[in-house]
């Protein structure tokens, strides 16, 4: 019985360690450290000077931009760091033109929470 009961606990021990590692080995992919925040913030720096953006901003209602990082799509740096604009309309997706990141283009665009709801801000304008 004794045997049967610390069998358990072994077993029960063994499958938290790897959910809690394999867990935080994946969300280590999504997190960005220090460095890689500050140059999410020169790219949305990047990002708000372009020529999209520029665009977007004379046709859409902006008002929100995110970053993003995501190292297990593949690619290399700086390819795996986004930054999302958010409209009343739709989000465009940005991303590096080159190697250097001298550039930010609209690579794309996706569904916006902001369709079938109002800014999140508890203010009044």
């Amino acid at each position: 019985m004794k045997n049967k009961v610390l069998f358990a606990l072994l077993i029960i021990s063994l499958g938290l360690n790897i959910y809690f590692f394999g867990k935080q080995l994946i969300e280590q992919g999504y997190e960005p450290s220090t460095e890689e925040k500050v140059i999410l913030s020169e790219m949305v720096q990047k990002t708000v000077k372009s020529e999209d953006y520029k665009k977007i901003a004379k046709k859409e209602n902006i008002i929100a931009v995110d970053t993003n990082i995501d190292k297990n799509k593949g690619g290399s740096f700086p390819y795996y760091f986004g930054v999302s604009v958010r409209t009343d309309k739709q989000t465009y997706i940005f991303s590096c033109n080159n190697d250097q990141c001298s550039k930010m283009g609209n690579e794309g665009s996706t569904y916006s929470i902001y369709q079938d709801e109002k800014p999140r801000l508890p203010f009044k304008e």
